[in-house]
């Protein structure tokens, strides 16, 4: 069984005003303060370690891509955000991992949170299967499409927009801050499972190129998940 899954986060304030070098009352100067100490890229994204978890989304599928469940979460306790991602993963013993970028960020994130609640993550995390970069039972995307890093880093509304996935997201990544300080955890929600169902339908696409899946049963696949994105799209987070 594989995992599609997908977190979004806000930074860590509380947690970044111990780490920089000195106090500040301002939070747009936090984060510049942060950006400039704490980042390793140019972007100035700070590292997994300094983000919280506001939301996440995952589809169990089975091996041959058929849907069985989902499950969601959003809120402000992350510790029991963090206890119900725990409970879906513990569903089945050898799980699998299917992501973008979630070996950059995600899983790490999950590791540092994990470890700020004292919490304790499925024995499954801990195994070559999943550690390993190269893995097939741990697929991301940006590794896929990049041939690790042989080539350029996909983006995942581009690589939607490259195979006519319909993307209608509530937001981009950089407006869940804004989104949160509202009190629309919802539409956070909202749109992580945006993105949760175009990255499942990805990876459709992408098993149908290599040749994995047979034209007929990827066909049937897709025009589900995809009736499934459009519908939620057309939906208003609550």
């Amino acid at each position: 069984m594989y995992f599609v899954f997908d977190i979004e986060t806000i930074p860590d304030f509380e947690f970044i005003e111990r780490a920089v070098s000195r106090e500040t009352q301002n939070r747009d100067e936090l984060l510049e303060l942060a950006s400039e100490e704490l980042a390793r890229n140019k972007s100035g994204f700070l590292p997994p370690m300094y983000h919280q978890m506001v939301s996440w989304v995952g589809f169990w599928i089975d091996d041959l891509g058929n849907p069985k469940s989902e499950h969601r979460w959003n809120g402000k306790d992350e510790k029991q955000g963090l206890l119900e991602l725990i409970d879906s993963l513990s569903m089945y013993k050898d799980f699998r991992l299917i992501h973008h970028n979630g070996k950059g960020f995600d899983i790490p994130l999950v590791v540092y949170r994990a470890m700020k609640h004292h919490l304790q993550l499925p024995a499954r995390f801990n195994t070559q299967d999943i550690r390993y970069r190269y893995s097939k039972d741990n697929v991301d995307l940006v590794d896929e499409f990049s041939n690790y890093g042989a080539s350029s880093f996909p983006k995942l509304k581009h690589l939607g927009l490259l195979i006519g996935v319909p993307f209608k997201q509530t937001g981009e990544g950089n407006l869940v801050l804004e989104m949160f300080d509202k009190g629309e955890l919802a539409k956070i929600e909202h749109y992580c499972l945006e993105d949760v169902i175009a990255t499942y339908l990805i990876w459709l696409h992408y098993k149908y190129t290599v040749g994995e899946f047979k034209p007929e049963h990827y066909e049937n696949l897709r025009e589900r998940a995809t009736r499934k994105l459009i519908q939620v799209q057309e939906s208003t987070p609550e």
